[in-house]
C-alpha cells in the first residue's frame, strides 16, 4: 500500500508540475508567434512602401538593384522567424554588394573590373559611404530579435526542467504529506502550510536554484524593452527598413566625390569605358513621404505592461512550492491544531527552509543530498547565463548567436522547445557563429549607457502605426505568485 501510494503521490506531483510548466510554455510560445507575425507584417508593409516609393525617388539606382532589396527582405523575414543565420553577416554582405552596384551606376564612364571593386570595398569601409544607416539598422534590429530569442530559451528551460524526475525521498515525503492522515484515521485534516512548504522546498530544491539566472534573463529582456519605444526606439526598424535604405542611398550620393577620390588614391585610376557616357549622370535623390505617427502614449503603455508582465514571471521557480501547496495539495488555510503536521492533527513547529539546494541541509521532511545537484538543471542554468549575455550583446548592437546551444539539439531560442504544435520554425541559412559565449550574466546596463549607445543616431524614420505589438505580448500571467 505504501509503495502504491508513493507512486501515486509522485505521479500526482509530476502531473501538477507539468501542467504548470505547460501553461508557461504555451504563454512563451504564444509570445514568440506574436513576435514573428508582427515582424512579418511590418516587413511586408515596409517592402510594399519601398516598391511603391523607390522607383520614383531613385530611378534606376533602385530598379537595376531591385533583386538585391528583395533578397534583403527575404533574409530579414527568416531572421525574425528564428532562422539560423547572423544578421551582422547578412547586412554586411548586402551593403557590400549594393556599394559595388551603385558605384558602377554612379560612374558609368569608368571600367570597373571585379578586382577593382574588391579594392573599392576595402577602401570604402572606414569612410562609411552609407553614413550611419547600416550601423543603426543593425543595432536596433538585434535588440528586437534578442527579446524573441530570450522567450525561446526561457520556454526551452521550462520544458526540460519539467521533465526532471522526482527523487524517491521526495515521493515518500509527498505520500506522507497527502495520504498518511487517511491511514491514521484523520482524513479530514489538510496539510499544515509550513509542513507542505518544507516538503516541496525539499522536492524542488534544484529547481529553485534556477531563480537567480532566470531573473537575470527576464531583467535583460526588460532592459531591452526600454529601447523599444520613443523617437529613437528600435520598434521603428522593422516597419521602417525602407527609410533606412533611403537614408543610406542619399548618404552615398552625398559622399560620392569624397569616396571616389579615396578609392582612386588607394586603388589607382580606373580605365575609361570607351562605350560609356561622356559625363556622369545626376541621379535623383529620394524624398519619402512620412506617415503620421501614432500617439506615443499608446506605445509607452504597451511597453510598460510588457515590462510589468515580465517582472511578474520572475519568481516562477521559487514560488512553485507555495503555488502547488495552495492550488494542488489542498493545503490548510491556517497553521493550527486542526491541520495535519505529518504525525497527527496539530501545529507544525519546525521552521520553513530557505529556497534552493544548499538550504535543504536541515530539511526535516525530505532527505536531500546537497552535494549532488541535478545535472539537467545545472545545464539549464548555464543556458540562462548564455542567453543573458547574448541579450546584453544585442543591447550593445552585437549579433545574436542563433546556434543551438542546448544539450539535446532542441533549438534554444528557436521556438522548438515549445509544447506540441506550438513550435516555431528554424531554417538553416548560414553557418553558425564560432563566438564563445560569456559565462557570467551581468544584465544591469544603465539608461545612461543606452543613451550613449544611440547618441550618434541619424534623424529617425517614422515608425509604422503597428509598432511594437510583439513586446506588449510578453508573459501575461505567466506564473501565479504564492508563498
Amino acid at each position: 500500500m505504501e509503495e502504491n501510494l508513493a507512486n501515486r503521490s509522485r505521479a500526482e506531483l509530476e502531473t501538477a508540475l507539468l501542467e504548470g510548466s505547460r501553461a508557461l510554455q504555451a504563454t512563451l510560445a504564444a509570445q514568440q508567434r506574436g513576435f514573428d507575425d508582427h515582424f512579418q507584417r511590418l516587413l511586408n508593409d515596409s517592402e510594399r512602401a519601398l516598391q511603391e516609393a523607390f522607383p520614383g525617388a531613385f530611378g534606376e539606382l533602385y530598379t537595376q538593384n531591385a533583386k538585391a532589396f528583395r533578397d534583403l527582405y527575404a533574409e530579414l523575414r527568416l531572421y525574425y522567424g528564428g532562422a539560423n543565420l547572423h544578421l551582422q553577416e547578412t547586412l554586411a554582405e548586402f551593403w557590400a554588394r549594393l556599394l559595388e552596384r551603385l558605384f558602377r551606376q554612379l560612374h558609368p564612364q569608368l571600367l570597373l573590373p571585379d578586382d577593382y571593386l574588391d579594392c573599392l570595398g576595402k577602401q570604402a569601409e572606414p569612410l562609411r559611404p552609407f553614413g550611419e544607416a547600416p550601423r543603426e539598422l543593425r543595432l536596433r534590429a538585434t535588440r528586437l530579435a534578442g527579446a524573441r530569442q530570450g522567450l525561446g530559451v526561457a520556454g526551452d528551460v521550462v520544458r526540460k526542467v519539467a521533465k526532471v524526475p522526482l527523487s524517491p525521498e521526495c515521493s515518500r515525503a509527498v505520500m506522507k504529506l497527502v495520504y498518511c492522515a487517511h491511514c491514521l484515521g484523520v482524513p479530514g485534516a489538510r496539510p499544515c502550510p509550513d509542513y507542505c512548504r518544507n516538503v516541496l522546498k525539499g522536492c524542488l530544491a534544484n529547481q529553485a536554484d534556477l531563480d537567480a539566472e532566470w531573473r537575470n534573463l527576464l531583467d535583460s529582456m526588460v532592459l531591452i524593452t526600454d529601447k523599444f519605444w520613443g523617437p529613437s526606439g528600435a520598434e521603428s526598424v522593422v516597419g521602417g527598413v525602407h527609410y533606412w535604405l533611403a537614408e543610406a542611398i542619399n548618404a552615398l550620393q552625398d559622399n560620392s566625390d569624397t569616396l571616389t577620390a579615396k578609392v582612386i588614391q588607394g586603388c589607382g585610376n580606373p580605365k575609361v569605358n570607351p562605350q560609356g557616357p561622356g559625363a556622369e549622370e545626376k541621379w535623383p535623390r529620394g524624398k519619402l513621404a512620412l506617415q503620421e505617427r501614432p500617439p506615443a502614449g499608446t506605445l509607452q503603455k504597451l511597453v510598460s505592461e510588457a515590462k510589468a508582465q515580465l517582472r511578474d514571471a520572475q519568481d516562477f521557480w521559487i514560488s512553485l512550492p507555495g503555488t502547488l501547496c495552495s492550488e494542488k495539495l489542498a493545503m490548510s488555510s491556517a497553521s493550527d491544531e486542526r491541520c495535519w503536521n505529518g504525525m497527527a492533527k496539530g501545529r507544525y513547529l519546525p521552521e520553513v527552509m530557505g529556497d534552493g539546494l544548499a538550504n535543504q541541509i536541515n530539511n526535516p521532511e525530505v532527505e536531500v543530498d546537497i552535494t549532488k545537484p541535478d545535472m539537467t538543471i545545472r545545464q539549464q542554468i548555464m543556458q540562462l547565463k548564455i542567453m543573458t549575455n547574448r541579450l546584453r550583446g544585442a543591447y550593445n548592437g552585437n549579433d545574436l548567436d542563433f546556434q543551438d546551444a542546448s544539450d539535446d539539439g532542441s533549438g534554444s531560442g528557436s521556438g522548438e522547445g515549445c509544447p506540441d504544435e506550438m513550435c516555431g520554425r528554424k531554417v538553416g541559412r548560414k553557418s553558425a557563429s564560432s563566438r564563445t559565449p560569456l559565462t557570467h550574466a551581468l544584465p544591469g546596463l544603465s539608461e545612461r549607457e543606452g543613451q550613449q549607445t544611440s547618441a550618434a543616431a541619424p534623424p529617425q524614420p517614422h515608425a509604422s502605426p503597428l509598432l511594437l505589438l510583439g513586446l506588449a505580448l510578453a508573459l501575461p500571467a505567466a506564473a501565479p505568485r504564492g508563498r
